[in-house]
Formats: C-alpha cells, structure tokens, sequence
C-alpha cells in the first residue's frame, strides 16, 4: 500500500536497490513519490531539472498519474509550473552564471558536444527549437542555460517554454488518464510525435481562425 496525497493506493513498492549515487538518489525519489508529500517530490525534481538537477520528473509523475488519474490535470499542472519557474533559474544561470555555475553544470553531466550541437541549432531556429527540444526526453537545463547565454528575448522563451513542457506533461496526463498501465511504453516510445502533432493541429487552427476571422 503506497499514499499519494494522504490517500492509500494499493502498488507494488519499489525497493532501494544497490548502485552509485544517482541511482540510489533516484530509488529514494520513487520512493518519496509515493509518500504522502508526493506532489511537493515532483514539483521539487521539475524545477530542479530544468536548471541543474539529473533527473526528470516524468519517471515520477507517470506512477502518481496511474495511482490516482483523477488527479492527472493537477499533477501535470504542478510539473508545468514548477518546470517553467525551473527553466527561469536556468536562463539566468546562462544569462548571468555561464562562466562559472553554468559551464560545470555542462561539464558535469558531459553535455558539452549536445549543448553546441544546440547552439548552432537555436541561432537558426530559436524559439521553435525550444519548443521542441523542451518536448524531447533530453535535459531541459540544456535548452534553459543554453538560451541564457545566447541572451535570447526571455519573453518568447517563457512563452515557448510554457507550451514545450505543459504539452509534455498535459499530454502525458491526458493519455495515462484516458487509457492507463497499458498506454505506459507506448508514451515512453511515442510521446514526442504525439506532441509535437497536438501543438502542429493548434497552431493550424488558430492561423485558420486568423485568415477566416
């Protein structure tokens, strides 16, 4: 019996495992996540991963989701907001603290050859690559501290940040909650296109809604 929010749910608990660090720190997360301060767990890791943190909420929020589908809006609301406010801190690590926190935050989790392969990417596609890189499963600290240094207009990436990471996790939500366990690999397989079709179908509309209004 596991507690998501002061509520039992009955589940298979995880159990700490032996390994290195990272992989002791991410068996105690799971197994937070299934405590009774869950939400706040999730909230903490979307904020810190989007800045310096290793690792992403969605292992997390996915089980909470399956535990509790009732609560699926809420929950990704909490990793939208938290992811976001995240992404701020790690634009301005680029932006203020790249020669010092931002460059071991790169060097650190080897992201050096990933985070100029971005560079030269964003200076052609800028806010659409955000969009997209937030929607991938690779770190977002990249794309946050990477559109910093670039001094990049913080009002088009607050905006690009808001719609890559709520579509991440909305959608998310929307299909566990909609379908389940037995949706969960293909999410882990398939979640970028799904995405990424969804955002393509809302910006025809509006345009659509544009040109006929």
């Amino acid at each position: 019996m596991i507690v998501v929010n002061d509520e039992p749910v009955p589940a298979t608990p995880i159990k700490a495992t032996s390994g290195g660090p990272l992989r002791r720190l991410y068996n105690w997360l799971m197994l937070a996540a299934q405590g009774p301060h869950a939400l706040w767990v999730v909230a903490l890791v979307a904020f810190a991963e989007s800045s310096f943190f290793p690792i992403p909420p969605d292992p997390l929020l996915v089980p909470m989701i399956l535990a509790r589908p009732q609560r699926a809006w809420r929950y990704a609301g909490v990793c939208t907001v938290s992811s976001v406010i995240g992404g701020i801190a790690g634009y301005a690590i680029g932006y203020f603290l790249y020669a010092t926190f931002g460059h071991w935050v790169v060097e650190t989790y080897g992201l050096q050859r990933a985070f100029a392969s971005f560079q030269a990417t964003f200076a052609v596609w800028g806010a659409w690559i955000i969009c997209l890189k937030g929607l991938t499963p690779i770190p977002y600290k990249l794309v946050t501290i990477a559109s910093g240094m670039a001094h990049f207009d913080f009002g088009t990436f607050l905006i690009a940040s808001i719609v890559a990471r709520g579509g991440r996790f909305f959608v998310t939500a929307a299909l566990l909650r909609r379908y389940g366990e037995p949706i969960r690999a293909w999410i882990e397989r398939s979640l970028l296109l799904t995405v990424v079709i969804l955002i393509a179908a809302i910006g025809v509309g509006m345009l659509a809604i544009g040109f006929l209004g």
